[in-house]
């Protein structure tokens, strides 16, 4: 979707579809499971419990950086990573609040 396109929307709209967006890979998906399961930074540990390449490793970790969902602390050589509970939270009440509206809706539809 184009920039411009994006003022349709509400910011609570833009937020829901940028974290959606963020998390819709599977690798993204066991990133974040792997840092919620450690419940610490994980430092380089990332390649060895998901099989997948340093490299794709390091896009998925920029991806979700650049959501705001996971920050990073430089230790010596190695970036360390975790999951930000504040915006963790947000998105969860962001996702939440979007289940019970769209479950309001659906109760009283006789939609197909």
């Amino acid at each position: 979707m184009g920039a411009t396109k994006t003022s349709l929307f509400s910011k609570k709209q833009n937020e829901l579809a940028n974290m959606a967006k963020a998390i819709a890979h599977p690798a993204r998906i066991a990133i974040l499971q792997q840092l919620i399961k450690k419940n610490a930074c994980i430092c380089g540990d990332l390649v060895d419990e998901l099989g997948l390449a340093q490299p794709t490793i390091s896009q998925h970790l920029k991806e979700l950086k650049l959501a705001g969902i996971i920050q990073g602390a430089v230790e010596g050589t190695s970036v360390c990573y975790c999951i930000d509970p504040k915006i963790w939270q947000k998105y969860r009440q962001l996702f939440t609040d979007f289940f019970v509206e769209v479950n309001e809706i659906a109760k009283g539809s006789s939609c197909c």
